[in-house]
């Protein structure tokens, strides 16, 4: 079974307290991908003050450590746009 986009929101506003977050299941355009039946495909925007000062992997990394054991075996795809407030 997939988490739902709301599970994956409330983790990350737990874990890095995001100034604004937007998690989308982009699941339903998946159907039918080998890759489909093994986890969700979601795109993640979050803008956290946790991300200042930190390059692109860095980010990722604070954001898959956050999901945990989730982002390992439920999430099949994850797309993560990571801000530091002030950035566009």
């Amino acid at each position: 079974m997939n988490p739902s986009a709301e599970l994956l929101e409330r983790i990350l506003r737990e874990h890095l307290q995001p100034e604004s977050i937007q998690v989308r299941d982009d699941s339903h355009h998946h159907i039918g991908h080998a890759g489909a039946r093994e986890g969700g495909h979601y795109h993640v925007h979050i803008v956290a003050a946790c991300f200042a000062g930190k390059n692109r992997v860095a980010r990722h990394r604070l954001v898959y450590d956050a999901l945990g054991s989730l982002a390992g075996r439920r999430i099949h795809a994850l797309a993560i746009e990571a801000l530091a407030p002030g950035e566009t």
